[in-house]
C-alpha cells in the first residue's frame, strides 16, 4: 500500500460543524467515513490525521482531493487535478 495520499474525491465535503468540536480530518484518502478519519492510515508511514476544532457552528468544506495547501479545508486545488 503507498503512503501517498489518494484522491477520494475531486471536489470538497461541506459539512455543519458545531463550535467548539474537534474534527479529524483524513489526510490519507482512505477511510470509508470520508471526509473523516477511521483509522485506515494506520498501515501507512507518515500519513496522520488532520485535527480541526470548529471555531463557530458553521458549513465549512473539507478538501476531498488530499491536496490543499490549507488542509484540512478545500482550497480549489481539486480544480486543477
Amino acid at each position: 500500500m503507498s503512503d501517498t495520499p489518494i484522491i477520494a474525491q475531486k471536489g470538497s465535503y461541506p459539512v455543519e460543524v458545531q463550535e467548539g468540536k474537534t474534527y479529524w480530518w483524513c489526510a490519507c484518502g482512505r477511510s470509508k467515513r470520508q471526509p473523516f478519519c477511521d483509522g485506515s492510515h494506520k498501515a501507512l508511514e507518515g500519513i496522520e490525521p488532520v485535527t480541526y476544532t470548529a471555531d463557530a457552528s458553521k458549513t465549512v468544506y473539507f478538501c476531498g482531493c488530499k491536496q490543499s495547501g490549507r488542509a484540512p479545508l478545500c482550497d480549489g486545488t481539486h480544480k486543477k487535478l
